[in-house]
């Protein structure tokens, strides 16, 4: 699918001195960015939000085993 990307001219110049570094189209170092972002977040996000309300709802249960001993 085709998509437009507006990016700002100093954004537009350090996407294309990556991509003169890297010997690389600036399309190529710009998708390898949104994909590498994609995997990043996608592995954290719903874990973080399933821990910010379990953490709350479970935290005196939590603080109580922190404290048992046998």
């Amino acid at each position: 699918m085709a998509m437009t990307l507006r990016l700002s001219a100093a954004q537009t110049e350090a996407l294309r001195a990556q991509a003169r570094v890297e010997g690389a189209s600036m399309q190529d170092v710009a998708k390898r960015a949104v994909e590498e972002y994609v995997v990043r977040h996608a592995r954290s996000t719903p874990l973080d939000l399933v821990l910010d309300v379990e953490l709350v709802r479970y935290a005196a249960a939590i603080d109580g085993l922190s404290r048992w001993t046998d």
